[in-house]
């Protein structure tokens, strides 16, 4: 069997490779009554196999669920420092966790390896709601960090108007990180291609510049983040060029789908491939569903 992707929703993916390791990318399963998502829902608790979780930042939205997926299957978490923080007072023992900042090169199995990078978190202190992709955001330059952490409470106290349920979910969610933790993207290197998996909207150009994956997930929600300032821009264009800066052959969306109503939007696609169309003229952008088993690395 060709290795394949099967969509959770938000940003979380499980990862096969042929022969080889299921790998988690992110672990935010459960969700909100009402959001995007798999049919029926489905939870963390219903995840049976896995042999490495690997973590791009630690935000309820993409590391809550890792600690039930790594009791119940025995996976190993790869995330931040924060995020094994977080993980180990939820009860994962060390010996089921690896710390990372970028720089390293993990062996996950004989012929699979993950490589990791530092990378950058979304502007999400410059709205209270996601934008659709071709809406342009200006401004918010040069914002200091005091700033910056005062518009995320207003931020916070938004998602807190969202209702009961919401609340409830928050709530369940809350694992307590001191911040994302400071966020990463993985490179997977297989014997049928390569990989790159980003779940945030934001990086460092001169990291991600020349990293040449066959075939890229690249995260298309929020305020894009390019070198430590939000775009200049729409996310349609964020989204291109940041697949211009990589160069794979295949693009895959991720943190697309209304994750979270009232906050989170249904993404627009189409502007991103009109976006993708001028910058990368022979990149193809896939679209899976949810859990439709797709083969990563096919017609390649």
């Amino acid at each position: 069997m060709p290795a394949t992707l099967d969509w959770y929703g938000c940003a979380t993916f499980r990862l096969t490779f042929e022969g080889g390791p299921v790998v988690f990318l992110d672990a935010y399963i459960d969700r909100v009554p009402g959001a995007a998502g798999p049919n029926p829902p489905l939870r963390a608790d219903d995840v049976s196999e896995a042999d490495w979780i690997v973590v791009g930042h630690s935000h309820f939205d993409h590391l809550w669920g890792a600690e039930r997926i790594a009791r119940q299957t025995g996976a190993t978490i790869i995330g931040s420092h924060e995020t094994v923080r977080v993980m180990e007072n939820q009860g994962v023992p060390m010996s089921q966790m690896m710390a990372v900042a970028g720089g390293e090169r993990i062996r996950l199995s004989d012929d699979v390896t993950v490589s990791v990078y530092p990378s950058l978190h979304s502007c999400v202190w410059t709205h209270v709601h996601f934008s659709q992709s071709h809406e342009v955001c200006l401004g918010d330059l040069r914002v200091v960090h005091q700033d910056r952490l005062a518009r995320f409470g207003d931020l916070m106290r938004h998602v807190g108007m969202l209702g009961s349920e919401t609340r409830a979910h928050f709530k369940a969610g809350d694992q307590k990180p001191r911040g994302d933790g400071g966020a990463l993207v993985f490179l997977f290197e297989s014997p049928e291609g390569t990989l790159l998996y980003q779940d945030t909207s934001g990086h460092w150009s001169g990291i991600l510049h020349d990293l040449r994956p066959d075939v890229a997930i690249l995260a298309a929600a929020g305020r894009g983040n390019v070198d430590g300032e939000p775009v200049q821009g729409s996310l349609a264009g964020f989204v291109a060029r940041q697949a211009w800066l990589v160069r794979p052959r295949r693009v895959i969306l991720s943190h697309h789908d209304d994750w979270l109503p009232g906050f989170s939007v249904d993404t627009e696609i189409e502007p991103i491939a009109e976006e993708l169309g001028r910058w990368l003229p022979g990149t193809d952008l896939a679209r899976p569903g949810y859990l439709d088993g797709y083969e990563v690395f096919a017609g390649l």
